[in-house]
């Protein structure tokens, strides 16, 4: 068993760091870019950082989804959702506490809910189509042309009014270099990322041979928890240095881009034959999880707040939802 498992141990080992840090240079090289070119530190932002941290869920999908284990991408995008709420969120407000209060981050929420509808909707007979696949691509495609608008429209009132703390926020995670340079990372980020995807689902594949376990269970919980670990560094090291908007903001944008996009791109390649599961306790699980931090970090009239208690709450429905999986995969 021991020998069964040092390879894919490897891998899975191996294919995170090498993913971990081609995402940090992928993202880097793309926002450098874009500066270059002239793109505005919000719509930078709101897009490319705001989403970037979901490279590693969306090359791990398509890669799923090409070698014929589609609900390993599936799991991956609903457990990522479900880490970057309970995990990321808990222990980054158990290391700080969160206030919320730009008004870029009270639009999002509705459409983080919308976007769980509509994916609720789709899911709702247990496949995904490849028309199910468009209609979700289509749903990002108008979602970032919402946030280039959002951003174009900040920086007009900017002219006549005081700045959206979000915009200085923006650009202080904006690093600055020439533009052959922005590239240069750009093109290794992505190659890096390619690379390490297949590797880690090669290795995820089989662990979850060796161990008698769904591809889903694996996705949901070891490639979950990978890929959601540039989430929990970005949003710890924000909230560290104060910017307590960005922190919430990348999850709510990793989480709204994962639903749209890692699980759109899979119904693309391949029709994916859901498991009951997947609405039963997964779904339901994020959807509470989502309200939850509604609650917490909406402030009605003033700004709102995740404090250390609600963290530790956070962190303790984690370790009950992976107590809930652990009993449902022995049951």
């Amino acid at each position: 068993m021991l020998m069964q498992l040092l390879y894919p141990f490897l891998a899975i080992t191996g294919g995170f760091i090498v993913l971990l840090w081609g995402a940090d240079r992928f993202v880097m090289g793309g926002a450098a870019s874009a500066r270059c070119l002239g793109v505005s530190p919000m719509i930078i932002g709101l897009t490319i950082i705001g989403f970037g941290t979901s490279a590693p869920e969306i090359l791990v999908s398509i890669i799923a989804a090409l070698d014929g284990v589609p609900n390993l991408a599936i799991g991956n995008a609903l457990g990522s959702n479900i880490t970057n709420i309970a995990l990321v969120i808990g222990v980054t407000a158990m290391v700080t506490p969160l206030l919320v209060k730009s008004e870029i981050l009270k639009r999002e929420y509705p459409i983080m809910f919308s976007v769980m509808l509509l994916a609720l909707v789709l899911m709702w007979d247990l496949q995904l189509t490849f028309t199910d696949g468009i209609i979700l691509l289509i749903g990002l495609l108008l979602i970032l042309g919402w946030m280039i608008k959002i951003g174009l429209d900040e920086n007009k009132q900017s002219k006549h009014q005081p700045q959206d703390p979000l915009e200085d926020e923006f650009e202080s995670e904006i690093p600055k270099m020439s533009l052959r340079a922005a590239f240069f990372w750009l093109i290794l980020g992505f190659i890096l990322l390619l690379a390490s995807s297949k590797v880690l689902v090669w290795g995820a594949v089989e662990v979850a041979h060796i161990f008698g376990v769904s591809d889903l269970i694996i996705g949901l919980t070891i490639v979950a928890l990978g890929t959601s670990l540039p989430e929990l560094a970005a949003t710890v090291a924000s909230a560290l240095k104060g910017e307590h908007d960005l922190a919430i903001g990348n999850i709510i944008g990793s989480n709204i881009f994962n639903l749209l996009a890692v699980v759109g791109i899979p119904a693309l390649i391949v029709p994916v034959q859901l498991e009951a599961a997947v609405l039963q306790r997964d779904f339901l699980t994020m959807i509470g999880l989502s309200v939850a931090l509604f609650i917490m970090a909406y402030g009605l009239k003033n700004a709102g707040r995740v404090n250390r208690f609600e963290g530790f709450l956070l962190v303790s429905a984690y370790i009950g939802y992976l107590s809930w999986l652990y009993i449902d995969i022995t049951a």
